[in-house]
C-alpha cells in the first residue's frame, strides 16, 4: 500500500523538484501537526493566508452555520446572497465609503488582478499599465504580465502587451507614467521582493502623479491586507486612498477568496458594452464569504491590530544573531536577511526539522519570510525565535 507521500509524488502536479513533503493531519492556531504528533509553529501563515490562525473558532462556526443553508446557487451577481452582503458590509466598515464602496468577490488574488486589468483598460480607454520591478501580482497570464521579475516570465512569452515597469521607491521613474497610462499597479508593501517598505511620501507622490496624468492607481494588498501590517489595510499607514484595491489571501480566514474593490461608478464599467463584462462562477462563494466576514470581525478589533506591531517588535528583539544582517518589516510582514541563499537554505531546513516552518521569497532568496498568524502569543514568538537561533547556530556555528 503506497504511503501518502508516495501518492503525492505520483499523482499530484509538482511545482518544484524539491517539495517540503510535510504531511499535516491537523492545524489549529499557529500550530500544524503531523500524523505522528509532530508539531510545527507556522511562521508563514500558508503564505499570508491564515492571518487569524488555523481554524479560528469564529471562522469555523460561520462556515458550519452556512453549511445548513446553501452552497453554490448561481454565477456571481445574479442572485441576492446574504453571505456576500454580510462580507461587503463588514469590509465597507473598514474603508472610505465615498471612494471604495463597490465589491466584486472572486476566488483568488490572481483573479482579482485579472479583473482589475480589464477594469482599468475599459474605464480609461487606455492600454498601457505600469507596474514595479520585482512586483508580484499572481501567476495567471494577465497577472504574470503585470509581474516585475523576468525569470518567472521568460518562458511564457508572449504575454499580454502594454505593460512596463518602474523601480519601487524611485520617484524619478514617475516620468514613465503618462497620459497613455491606464493605471499603475503597486503593492503597498512589496512582498515577494523581500518586504520592501515605501519611503516616506512615496505612495502619496505616486497617487498625485497618477491624478495629474489621468491614470488610475491600483493598490495590491493581496499579502499586505487583512491586518497583516497592523492596520486593516496597509495603505491606511499612509496619506492617500487608491482608486482600486485588490485583496485576497488573509481576508478569507483560510478559505479561497479574492476581492476587487473600487467606486460604484468605476465598477459599473462592467455593466455594459458588453454587459456581463466580467463574470465568475464560484467567486463570492457563500462559505468563503461567511469565513471572510468572520475574519474581518476578528481583525477589526483595535486591540488586535495594536498587538501586531508590538509582536513584530518582540520578534525583532529576539532575532539577534551575527548571521542576520537586517530585518525589514511592516507589522508582522517581515524579512530577516542573511548573506545568501546558500546560508539561508540550511537554516530554513534545520528550523523545519526543529519544528518551525519558515520560507524565503520568490525574488529575494536570501531573506527568511516571517509572517505568522496574527494570533501568535508572546510565548509562541519566544519559542519560535529560540528555535530559529538554534537552527542558525547548528548550521552556521555560534
Amino acid at each position: 500500500m503506497p504511503t501518502n507521500r508516495q501518492l503525492f509524488l505520483q499523482q499530484m502536479a509538482q511545482t518544484s523538484g524539491t517539495p517540503l513533503l510535510l504531511e499535516i493531519e491537523k492545524a489549529e492556531g499557529v500550530f500544524m501537526y503531523g500524523p505522528e504528533g509532530q508539531q510545527y509553529i507556522d511562521l508563514i501563515s500558508g503564505i499570508g493566508v491564515s492571518n487569524v490562525g488555523h481554524r479560528h473558532p469564529k471562522v469555523t462556526a460561520a462556515i458550519s452555520a452556512q453549511l445548513d443553508k446553501y452552497l453554490h446557487l448561481m454565477v456571481y451577481g445574479e442572485v441576492v446572497q446574504e453571505p456576500q452582503l454580510r462580507l461587503a458590509t463588514a469590509m465597507q466598515a473598514t474603508l472610505p465609503a465615498d471612494k471604495l464602496n463597490s465589491f466584486y468577490f472572486l476566488n483568488s488574488g490572481s483573479e482579482a488582478t485579472e479583473a482589475a486589468i480589464k477594469l482599468v483598460r475599459k474605464a480609461t480607454g487606455r492600454n498601457e499599465i505600469v507596474t514595479c520591478v520585482n512586483a508580484y501580482h499572481g501567476s495567471s497570464t494577465g497577472a504574470l504580465s503585470a509581474g516585475g521579475n523576468e525569470f518567472f516570465k521568460q518562458n511564457y512569452r508572449p504575454l499580454l502587451p502594454g505593460f512596463s515597469h518602474i523601480r519601487y521607491n524611485e520617484p524619478a521613474d514617475f516620468k514613465h507614467i503618462s497620459c497613455r497610462t491606464a493605471a499603475v499597479f503597486i503593492e503597498t508593501i512589496q512582498g515577494e521582493a523581500g518586504i520592501q517598505v515605501p519611503d516616506a511620501g512615496y505612495l502619496e507622490a505616486l497617487k498625485a502623479h497618477c491624478e495629474y496624468v489621468g491614470a488610475l492607481l491600483v493598490v495590491d494588498e493581496i499579502q499586505a491586507g487583512a491586518g497583516r501590517t497592523g492596520k486593516v489595510w496597509a495603505f491606511q499607514h499612509y496619506d492617500f486612498v487608491p482608486d482600486v484595491l485588490i485583496a485576497a489571501k488573509g481576508m478569507g480566514g483560510g478559505m479561497p477568496i479574492g476581492a476587487l474593490i473600487t467606486s460604484k461608478a468605476l465598477m459599473e464599467t462592467f455593466m455594459e458594452n458588453p454587459f456581463l463584462g466580467h463574470i465568475t462562477t464560484f467567486g463570492g462563494h457563500p462559505l468563503s464569504c461567511v469565513a471572510a466576514a468572520a475574519t474581518f470581525d476578528v481583525i477589526s478589533d483595535p486591540q488586535f491590530l495594536a498587538d501586531v506591531e508590538r509582536k513584530a517588535q518582540l520578534f525583532k528583539s529576539l532575532l539577534v544573531h551575527k548571521a542576520i544582517k537586517s530585518i525589514r518589516n511592516k507589522g508582522l510582514m517581515m524579512a530577516a536577511e542573511m548573506e545568501s541563499y546558500a546560508v539561508l537554505k540550511p537554516v530554513i531546513d534545520k528550523a523545519i526539522e526543529l519544528g518551525v516552518l519558515t520560507d524565503w521569497f520568490l525574488f529575494n532568496d536570501k531573506s527568511m519570510r516571517i509572517a505568522p498568524p496574527l494570533v501568535i502569543t508572546d510565548d509562541e514568538i519566544k519559542e519560535a525565535c529560540s528555535l530559529i537561533i538554534q537552527a542558525i547556530d547548528t548550521t552556521l556555528g555560534k
